[in-house]
């Protein structure tokens, strides 16, 4: 590596962009990816005003940042911002990263790739041939919904409270596998699932969609993609049906930083270590 390229990488900046953004450690995962690749850069976590997300974006792009990651509620604002995209970032309609361009904004999903990295790699979960239940169809269920069928689960049921918006975001996605849309009242005539992924935003508020505990298969595993210092209220009610195995998204918040990393530095940072690390502050707190 050159000398020139040692400066132009220690003067580069990256933030989070949000709201709320208080609690995000996105900043000390960069820090710690940055520490292992031996790069020396700046990453910050900024709230946005919700009227003024564009605005924020080129500004923090002119005045010479190199990246940013987008939390809620701007992964859709951020996909239209963006004038060039991933194919996973088109199918999700949505961009938690982006990256300035000389022509312009260049905008990534890497959340689905966090979620099965985290899943297969992390948890040594399988979802060929698998039933798999996908609750919720806001943007946290379309950001994986390409991943997720790309395995090739041989089922995939997207349940929802509004049913009209789960088979809305199953006809989208049909091409890529079996999928359909329903409603949460009517899971309890379904056969069960291996799988079972909340991506609600009931979590965020210490509730639980109400489910029969008969949804769960002899060896089902259960996601919630919101974590916490205390196991979530679904993850509780997968326990409480003798789930096989459960988690939270702690590490897909992780392995989706690091898609992140690699999309800006072309570096792939080891993730372990970094989710033991924020595990065991969540532990300690």
């Amino acid at each position: 590596m050159s000398d020139d390229t040692n400066l132009s990488l220690r003067q580069r900046k990256f933030a989070v962009f949000g709201n709320p953004i208080k609690q995000s450690r996105s900043p000390f995962i960069h820090a710690e990816f940055a520490k292992q690749t031996g790069l020396s850069l700046q990453y910050r976590a900024i709230r946005v005003e919700l009227d003024n997300f564009e605005r924020a974006v080129m500004d923090f792009f002119k005045a010479g940042g190199s990246g940013l990651n987008v939390t809620v509620p701007f992964k859709e604002q951020a996909y239209q911002l963006a004038s060039r995209h991933s194919a996973r970032a088109v199918r999700a309609k949505a961009c938690n990263t982006l990256r300035p361009e000389a022509d312009g904004v260049y905008g990534d999903n890497t959340d689905g790739i966090g979620l099965i990295r985290d899943m297969i790699a992390n948890h040594g979960w399988s979802l060929r041939g698998v039933r798999v239940l996908l609750l919720g169809a806001g943007g946290a269920a379309r950001g994986v919904m390409e991943p997720l069928l790309r395995e090739n689960p041989s089922a995939l049921v997207v349940a929802n409270r509004t049913v009209a918006k789960a088979e809305t975001l199953a006809k989208e996605f049909a091409d890529l596998g079996q999928v359909v849309g329903k409603a949460l009242t009517d899971l309890a005539s379904e056969l069960p699932f291996d799988v079972i992924i909340n991506a609600t935003s009931a979590g965020l508020k210490g509730e639980t969609p109400d489910l029969p505990g008969s949804l769960l298969g002899d060896r089902c595993c259960c996601y919630d993609m919101v974590y916490g210092a205390e196991p979530t209220a679904f993850m509780r009610w997968a326990a409480e049906n003798a789930a096989w195995a459960v988690s939270d998204g702690l590490g897909m918040l992780v392995e989706q930083a690091a898609e992140s990393f690699y999309v800006w530095h072309r570096e792939r940072p080891d993730t372990a270590s970094v989710i033991n690390h924020l595990r065991g502050s969540l532990a300690a707190a």
